[in-house]
């Protein structure tokens, strides 16, 4: 049903100058979609919607697409460039990076959107990768040894 849902506010989206939130979900309603306003909020999170001038001097919903496939090479780039080494500490993987390059490897990190990554905090050379469970720490470790050794 939000496959379907999303679908449809694309579709809206792109056929008229939506300028809010509540009319979006209106629009929705319309469609058979009973909706509240957190729903549509959380879709437009999600559907990674911007606001964009419409033209009239007011703004509107926009899908933004960004082909990021492209990047991918330089994000792990970046991790091999900065990584020193890893270890674990339960549900925390720890990062060390040289120095100065702790936030440019956690911005990669967050970049590659590792499914076990709830997050980083970076320092000068150190980042603290928090992931979900013990188990996909140690899966995250290989995955990512296993790209900066190619």
């Amino acid at each position: 049903m939000k496959k379907i849902r999303h679908q449809k506010i694309v579709e809206i989206i792109e056929k008229y100058d939506v300028e809010t939130q509540e009319e979006l979900a209106g629009f929705l309603k319309e469609a058979g979609f009973a909706v509240t306003q957190a729903t549509v909020s959380r879709d437009i999170r999600e559907l990674k919607l911007s606001k964009v001038p419409s033209g009239s001097g007011k703004q509107k919903y926009a899908v933004l697409r960004q082909d990021d496939s492209h990047l991918g090479d330089k994000y792990i780039r970046v991790l091999r460039d900065g990584f020193v080494s890893m270890d674990t500490a339960q549900n925390i993987l720890v990062v060390k990076t040289v120095s100065g390059m702790a936030m440019a490897v956690a911005a990669a990190l967050d970049a590659l959107k590792f499914s076990e990554v709830v997050g980083c905090i970076a320092g000068d050379d150190t980042i603290m990768v928090a992931v979900r469970t013990v188990e996909e720490t140690r899966a995250l470790l290989d995955k990512i040894h296993v790209m900066i050794e190619k």
